[in-house]
């Protein structure tokens, strides 16, 4: 870790970037390595919070955080095509009307998901943990997943603790069918910086 935040050369504070290639393929439903996991350190991203619900549950998310909540006039932003949010969390008996959206939202990666933990019943507390540090991270076309596990300033320790976090997430995620090798390498940089191939861990 010490090295990647060594090979920080930008002058802004970098992100620190994380790479696994898997050997699944993505295209079958059971290996499609998909997940949420708590950064301990937390993700040193300002986050946009939207929230589709109902009027009280709402106005808990608005006090909790939330940029966004709200039913109609979120259905009108969509309609318009504005997304001006990082993660939209929905109550899951809304799930039926967002759908027709998913066309705008899925190809985003905005599309909530049970397991991303965006569909939610109680929203203050997703709203909350979106805003502590939960990320999302999927397996893509290639097989490769990629996060971003923080800051440069959060310095080695902190980088560490989020990456042991995500890497064990995405280990507990083998799928079942998998004969061959699941993490085929892990590789880590900064913004603008090398990649830097880490020893797998155990």
């Amino acid at each position: 870790m010490e090295l990647v935040v060594k090979t920080s050369t930008t002058k802004f504070d970098s992100s620190v970037d994380l790479v696994v290639a898997l050997g699944v393929n993505s295209k079958l439903a059971d290996q499609n390595v998909r997940d949420s996991v708590m950064l301990p350190a937390g993700s040193g991203r300002d986050v946009r919070i939207a929230v589709f619900a109902e009027d009280e549950e709402a106005k808990q998310a608005l006090a909790a955080g939330a940029d966004i909540a709200g039913k109609e006039v979120f259905l009108q932003q969509l309609d318009k095509g504005v997304l001006d949010f990082d993660v939209l969390v929905a109550m899951p008996q809304l799930m039926a009307t967002l759908s027709k959206y998913a066309k705008l939202l899925g190809p985003k990666g905005l599309m909530p998901n049970p397991k991303s933990g965006t569909v939610a019943k109680d929203v203050v507390r997703a709203v909350k943990e979106a805003k502590a540090g939960r990320v999302e991270y999927r397996v893509d076309d290639n097989g490769l997943v990629h996060l971003s596990i923080g800051k440069v300033s959060f310095g080695p320790g902190k980088l560490k603790d989020n990456f042991e976090a995500v890497f064990e997430s995405i280990k507990n995620n083998k799928p079942a069918s998998l004969k061959g090798t699941y993490i085929k390498s892990v590789h880590l940089s900064t913004t603008m910086g090398p990649g830097l191939r880490m020893a797998v861990p155990a």
